[in-house]
């Protein structure tokens, strides 16, 4: 995916449509699988319910 999909924008406000990775901070978003989100960079998982 290329970056300007992690973002939506409407009138002057930007909002970020991933989450972003609660370890690496801001700008380090989670990919999301089927059963799991998980960051590439520092190997954080959430199992989803």
């Amino acid at each position: 995916m290329a970056i300007h999909d992690f973002y939506s924008i409407s009138g002057k406000t930007v909002k970020r449509v991933k989450e972003t990775c609660p370890r690496c901070g801001p700008g380090v978003f989670l990919a999301e699988h089927i059963n799991r989100k998980t960051c590439g960079k520092c190997g954080y998982t959430e199992f989803k319910r």
